[in-house]
């Protein structure tokens, strides 16, 4: 099976290029981040979001799984309920980074992520895929942008849905989460030595997906 890693800070843009990749090239894509978001939602609605020991008791009864519709969108089930559509907020994308610290979660849905992998073409990103997920992935790709570009592009999207933001909130949201990601004990955000660098700040969102695809099919034997 061909096993692509994309890796790379929040707002990059991994998921919208990866998704896009993954439909080009024929793969399954896994968006890995919105496992942690649903971890985070579930903790969130049991008021336990400040409590880590809470959050790894909450897992005994947690069930989380991914499901794919016939033209590859991915769908996050948690505990039989589709939550794809509530887990995109500012306060999940925090409180994702918050969950993604504790190693149990990790552990939790480690197992999910790598059988995935094992029976199917992906195209995988999050934040330690080429590190630990799946450290035998070909190739690695390390997805950034600047936080002035990232912020800059989030938002724009937020003002499209209506949401009252500046843009100084969004970009100390932005290096906020790259602080937390890049600082944590487990897995944190940073490139593999064998990881292809890949910086998107200068291109538009159809110059990135091409180059991603490019990179991919240049490295795929």
């Amino acid at each position: 099976m061909i096993n692509v890693a994309i890796d790379g800070p929040a707002g990059a843009g991994k998921s919208t290029i990866a998704k896009a990749a993954a439909k080009e090239l024929g793969f399954i894509y896994v968006d890995t981040g919105a496992l942690y978001r649903t971890i985070a939602l579930n903790s969130i609605r049991n008021h336990a979001l400040d409590d880590n020991e809470k959050i790894i008791a909450l897992l005994e009864s947690t069930d989380v799984k991914l499901g794919f519709a016939e033209d590859g969108t991915q769908c996050v089930f948690l505990n039989d309920e589709d939550v794809s559509s509530l887990i995109r907020t500012p306060e999940i994308s925090m409180g994702a980074s918050k969950v993604s610290a504790i190693p149990q979660v990790r552990e939790f849905l480690l197992s999910l992520q790598r059988d995935i992998a094992k029976n199917n073409n992906v195209i995988m990103d999050g934040r330690d895929i080429a590190s630990v997920i799946l450290p035998n992935a070909n190739p690695k790709i390390f997805l950034f942008a600047s936080p002035e570009c990232r912020a800059e592009r989030r938002y724009k999207e937020l003002i499209e849905k209506g949401e009252y933001v500046t843009y100084e909130e969004v970009l100390a949201d932005v290096n906020q989460r790259d602080y937390q990601d890049s600082h944590r004990e487990i897995a944190p955000l940073k490139p593999t030595e064998d990881s292809i660098l890949a910086d998107t700040s200068k291109l538009t969102l159809e110059e990135s997906i091409n180059f991603i695809i490019d990179i991919i099919k240049e490295n795929v034997q």
